[in-house]
């Protein structure tokens, strides 16, 4: 069994899902970057989702965004779904889109770990060796400049999407929201500290492909991969999926996190038990999203 996630109304989280066996098939051209800009515009939408960061890689889609109603598992779901059955037209694809593993879900707790990982993911590309510099990657993508004042918008793609159907409009678009606790004051700001991470993740790729004698492989090349091949490069499988992020250097907010962590776990766990038991008075831990959505079990008022 899975262990139970805290899902609390107004976190911000990194969110990462992998197609099958790292096939290429969100190779950037127009088409899918159409389909994943569109598809992500309506989604977050209907969902109230704000979205700060996106880059969708060949095989893979990075975003940042904040949840601020608790609703996030419904988001991925509608999100997750139009991309893999646009995905399955537009690449005349048989079989699952996505792979067998959960969506990475990571919870930024520090205005440090938001800083972090939105650099992290704008750099995606330059560290794959794709490109020199984050802004050159063809791709769905947000840049450092439209963080808080930007738009993600496209046009209803011709394949999948019914015209005829009231929830997909003719155009789509998505203010590019700032996150919380980023005032329009102080937003130049933390632009500029996530493109100073932004640099610092481009130059150790840079000394990374020097020290390896190789080039980077340049946006032609990447355009034109074929969405059927696999991503080749090594990748460590089974990896820890870690449940939170604090940042570097913030020893403290990281042990505090683990706690609440931990907390949650032992207090769900134990509301479950006595609810199989035929206890349904049991009282959930407040963040319990799945058995509150779907059984309607009593959960604890948020201090």
């Amino acid at each position: 069994m899975s262990q139970p996630r805290d899902i609390t109304p107004g976190a911000t989280y990194l969110i990462t899902r992998r197609a099958l066996r790292r096939h290429l098939l969100f190779r950037p051209d127009a088409a899918i970057t159409q389909l994943l800009v569109y598809g992500l515009a309506v989604s977050a939408r209907r969902y109230r989702i704000e979205v700060h960061a996106l880059c969708a890689m060949s095989s893979h889609l990075h975003l940042v965004v904040t949840d601020p109603d608790g609703v996030l598992p419904r988001f991925l779901q509608f999100f997750h779904r139009v991309v893999a059955l646009g995905t399955k037209v537009l690449r005349k694809w048989e079989g699952p889109v996505w792979d067998h593993e959960a969506t990475s879900v990571v919870r930024l707790l520090t205005h440090a770990a938001v800083v972090e990982k939105i650099a992290y993911v704008l750099a995606n590309p330059v560290a794959a060796g794709l490109v020199r510099h984050a802004r050159e990657w063809p791709g769905a993508k947000v840049d450092v400049s439209e963080i808080g004042r930007g738009e993600l918008r496209a046009a209803r793609p011709s394949a999948y999407f019914d015209p005829e159907n009231p929830q997909w409009p003719q155009q789509a678009g998505l203010p590019l929201a700032l996150p919380p606790g980023i005032q329009q004051d102080s937003a130049d700001g933390f632009r500029r500290a996530v493109a100073a991470e932004l640099e610092r993740h481009e130059m150790r790729a840079h000394v990374e492909v020097h020290r390896q004698g190789l080039r980077f492989l340049g946006v032609e090349k990447a355009s034109n991969v074929s969405p059927y091949e696999r991503a080749t490069s090594f990748e460590a499988l089974r990896e820890r999926n870690p449940t939170f992020a604090v940042g570097r250097e913030q020893g403290g907010a990281w042990r505090t996190a683990a706690t609440a962590v931990r907390t949650f776990r032992a207090s769900y766990r134990a509301a479950l038990e006595r609810w199989r038991a035929g206890v349904h008075s049991a009282l959930f831990p407040a963040g319990t999203w799945w058995m509150r959505i779907f059984h309607g079990v009593n959960v604890t008022i948020p201090a």
